[in-house]
């Protein structure tokens, strides 16, 4: 059995996944009115990945004999500047998560709930990829700007992610 305070903080976490997905849908909206098409293909693969996630945590809940408590999710922002913005704020955003995934291993650990610290370990090797990943657009969106044909190759190599 959960406790209730890894419970609520499970739940937390999946408002949050779930933020995370929607967060990722408009800045696809975003980039798609931009005419960056394959930054737009990314992101959306990327809140699939989010939905998945939350996915994962609610089965983890569940199988523990705990209860899950949907909240409303927060309408996320329709503006986000230029493709080199976008992903800025998607690394800020990945790193936040992190955070909250780091604390959710601690009140694990804090509770000796090992069951917790284990399933969540996949969620700390996962946001450490994450923040690597989207590190790496960010560097490469450096590299060539925002203008001219550089950022075009990137939009056109971002559209080959494969789905989730």
């Amino acid at each position: 059995m959960i406790s209730k305070t890894m419970q609520d903080a499970l739940n937390a976490q999946i408002n949050l996944e779930q933020y995370s997905a929607q967060l990722y849908l408009a800045m696809s909206a975003h980039c798609t009115g931009k005419s960056f098409k394959g930054f737009a293909h990314w992101l959306t693969v990327q809140a699939s990945e989010e939905t998945a996630h939350a996915a994962k945590l609610i089965g983890f809940l569940l199988d523990r004999g705990g209860r899950l408590e949907l909240k409303p999710v927060a309408a996320p922002p329709t503006d986000f500047g230029g493709v080199i913005q976008v992903f800025e704020q998607t690394l800020a955003h990945e790193k936040s998560i992190t955070g909250r995934i780091s604390a959710l291993f601690e009140q694990a650990r804090k509770e000796k709930d090992y069951a917790s610290e284990i399933a969540l370990q996949w969620y700390v090797t996962e946001q450490v990829e994450e923040e690597a990943h989207v590190g790496e657009i960010v560097d490469h969106l450096h590299a060539v700007g925002d203008q001219g044909g550089g950022i075009w190759y990137l939009d056109s190599r971002m559209g080959k992610r494969g789905k989730v």
